[in-house]
């Protein structure tokens, strides 16, 4: 049986309960959206994902009360180059979304969640470590896989195979 194709047009996508709740807040925090093979990602405005998280955590009728993962995508030599990627799930109404966050690769960061899911914190760490993404307001944002004194990030799809010598 062959896929359905996925669907990117927000306006087909503007009735599922994560969109309707981010738009009725800010209009401007959704930049675009994407169903396929059931699942929702959603694109946030970068300076509007952590009130986005807190406001899908704290929604009545769609509570995304439980965060994941966070992990972060290179699209090197693409421009914006990060993606950086919330799986948050929905445990009363057994839904999962995807908050996706688009960074420029010259200078990568964001606004930390941690301060509205405390799990956050390894995660917002690792991918710092590896990718070398930023995230602001983080309360301990240091390298957690890889010493100190490791020059570069890993991930990047830049970084030399056999490292830097």
């Amino acid at each position: 049986m062959p896929l359905a194709p996925a669907i990117t047009d927000l306006e087909q996508l503007k009735e599922h309960p994560a969109i309707v709740r981010l738009r009725g807040w800010n209009p401007s925090s959704v930049v675009g959206a994407k169903f396929d093979r059931d699942e929702m990602s959603i694109y946030v405005e970068r300076s509007l994902i952590r009130e986005a998280c807190a406001l899908l955590r704290d929604d009545a009728k769609c509570p995304f009360n439980y965060l994941a993962d966070v992990t972060c995508v290179d699209w090197y030599p693409a421009e914006p180059r990060f993606e950086v990627v919330y799986h948050l799930l929905s445990i009363p109404n057994k839904e999962r979304v995807r908050l996706k966050v688009r960074l420029s690769g010259d200078s990568p960061a964001v606004e930390s969640v941690t301060p509205i899911w405390p799990s956050a914190n390894f995660f917002e760490r690792e991918v710092y470590d590896l990718f070398g993404v930023r995230f602001t307001g983080h309360p301990y944002l240091r390298r957690i896989q890889m010493p100190e004194t490791w020059e570069g990030h890993p991930l990047r799809k830049d970084y030399p195979v056999e490292g830097y010598r």
